[in-house]
């Protein structure tokens, strides 16, 4: 069973601590120290391959870090293994991918409440809390198929899956990447009102310099990676 984090841990979302990773092709990121405020929202740039992805695949859990630690909500994430960081990253973590990876076949409703199962909420809280979180965002038609669903609509289920559980930090992954500029603002903004008001911190990553003003802090990856040059 996790224990009750001390409440001074619980004013950050996020803190790397000697984190270390590196690919056998000579990539490696080092972030020495890095912190994240609860609710704070923050980008992280760099060109196409600078290492971004990896780096919120690192903080998701999805890459395993070669040293160093990574704490969510006061909570060492990079010591749970196995059901216990499944379950954890259900409770605490959003996730919004570039491709939306909705499941086809099924509905908007039902996309959000698997979330939701992860996360450990009883049957009915999901259905509950699904239609609720999907209408917030424009969704009225929760039983409809996702793939009968417009792009735009098809992000907001994107959206409400990642923010649905209140979770401590979302994470989205070029998540304009697609969009011309006045669609991508637009994203960006819903993204970011839908995290504030599930109370959650924001990481968000994007090669685009025009989503840099809508951020009050923004990371630049380069800071933090490397690439060794073939000689």
């Amino acid at each position: 069973m996790l224990s009750t984090p001390p409440v001074d841990s619980l004013s950050h979302a996020l803190r790397l601590s000697g984190v270390t990773f590196s690919y056998a092709q000579g990539f490696s990121i080092a972030i020495p120290d890095l912190h994240v405020a609860a609710g704070e929202q923050i980008l992280l740039a760099g060109t196409s391959g600078s290492g971004k992805s990896t780096l919120l695949h690192l903080i998701a859990g999805l890459e395993d870090a070669r040293s160093g630690e990574i704490e969510i909500h006061g909570t060492n994430f990079t010591a749970l293994r196995g059901a216990a960081r499944d379950t954890f990253r259900g409770r605490h973590l959003g996730m919004i991918f570039q491709t939306l990876n909705l499941l086809q076949g099924f509905s908007a409703r039902e996309n959000v409440m698997l979330a939701l199962m992860l996360a450990g909420h009883s049957t009915l809280e999901q259905s509950t809390r699904a239609d609720r979180v999907l209408a917030q965002l424009g969704i009225t038609e929760s039983h409809r198929l996702v793939e009968t669903l417009s792009v735009g609509q098809q992000q907001r289920v994107a959206v409400a899956r990642a923010v649905a559980g209140n979770p401590s930090l979302v994470l989205a992954d070029e998540p304009t990447a697609s969009l011309d500029p006045e669609n991508a603002r637009t994203a960006i903004a819903l993204i970011q009102s839908a995290a504030k008001s599930a109370g959650a911190a924001l990481i968000v990553t994007s090669h685009d310099p025009l989503l840099r003003s809508a951020f009050s802090r923004v990371i630049e990856v380069c800071e933090f990676t490397s690439k060794r040059v073939a000689t």
